[in-house]
């Protein structure tokens, strides 16, 4: 799968229609630099977006997969779907690791400062409330992303953004005045 090709071909159909990166953005509910992003290569869209982008350009998926107009079978489209995922999994994986790494070294960092008595000295003590609120944070980062509730806030996002750009409502809640 190549990057650079689907984001030519990304950029290519939103041209077609017209259309600005921040309109596309706005439609789609993502900011206009994630759409530059995947117009550039530098990073697709997740799988759902994918979906999403092949309905609104009215386009087949395995096309948007390929990153050309072509008729695919359904067997091979299932196949480009099945290596996409299996590549968007592994992103995922990797910045999670990253991203746990982090943590582990802040509250190594914390440890040491702890350990040498570094801690109790006022030029060390709010670093090491920095790296110890790091490690917390990262942790339970993991624990929500890895959970189903992840999942659950992200289904309920979505539809908020859908019914958002329903005609005639507004993305936040109206106030009244008393």
């Amino acid at each position: 799968m190549e990057q650079q090709k689907i984001g030519a071909f990304l950029r290519q159909l939103r041209r077609e229609r017209n259309l600005t990166q921040e309109q596309l953005a706005e439609v789609l509910g993502v900011s206009n630099r994630s759409v530059s992003r995947w117009e550039n290569g530098a990073t697709l869209p997740d799988l759902g977006l994918l979906v999403e982008l092949a309905d609104y350009y009215q386009v087949d998926l395995g096309e948007l997969i390929r990153g050309e107009r072509c008729d695919m079978p359904a067997a091979e489209t299932a196949g480009l779907l099945a290596d996409y995922s299996s590549q968007e999994k592994a992103r995922l994986t990797r910045r999670l690791r990253w991203i746990f790494l982090a943590g582990v070294l802040a509250m190594v960092f914390y440890m040491v400062l702890d350990v040498t008595g570094l801690r109790g000295q006022t030029a060390w003590e709010s670093a090491a409330d920095f790296a110890l609120g790091l490690a917390a944070g990262i942790l339970a980062l993991g624990v929500l992303a890895t959970s189903p509730a992840f999942r659950r806030i992200a289904a309920l996002k979505r539809r908020h953004l859908a019914r958002s750009r329903e005609p005639g409502r507004s993305a936040a809640p109206s106030r009244r005045r008393n």
